[in-house]
């Protein structure tokens, strides 16, 4: 069974920086597909960043770009997300997203522009606030 478990959230002011980690188990690490997901309250959840960790390709949301920076481990399954430079506007529950059945080397693109169809397993959250 696909487990994915997140940390590294928390509260920052504007311009500080996070670091975000999704541990996977259960899955073939080295062929599998992962993300992350911002939910902000009352809207929908929108992807941020994604890599296919059997090639190392990446992607990122717009708002992101330049600022985040999605990274694996492959010893430790692990999946990180540098968040640089951070905006009250990126204030949200975070979650680790991961794909084996659409996994591929476009699933980052299709996870961010497309969005949650292309997930397969969640994560629990992890809440990210950003103060002015």
């Amino acid at each position: 069974q696909v487990q994915l478990v997140e940390s590294g959230g928390g509260s920052v002011q504007a311009g500080g920086s996070l670091r975000l980690s999704c541990a996977g188990s259960g899955y073939t690490y080295s062929s599998n597909c992962m993300g992350w997901f911002l939910q902000a309250p009352g809207k929908e959840r929108e992807g941020v960043a994604g890599i296919y960790t059997g090639g190392g390709s990446t992607y990122y949301a717009d708002s992101v770009k330049g600022r985040f920076t999605i990274s694996q481990d492959n010893a430790k399954n692990t999946v990180y997300l540098q968040m640089n430079s951070l905006k009250p506007e990126d204030t949200a529950m975070y979650y680790c997203a991961a794909s084996v059945s659409t996994c591929g080397p476009s699933w980052p693109r299709r996870m961010v522009l497309v969005g949650p169809g292309y997930v397969d397993n969640w994560g629990q959250g992890t809440q990210v606030t950003v103060s002015s």
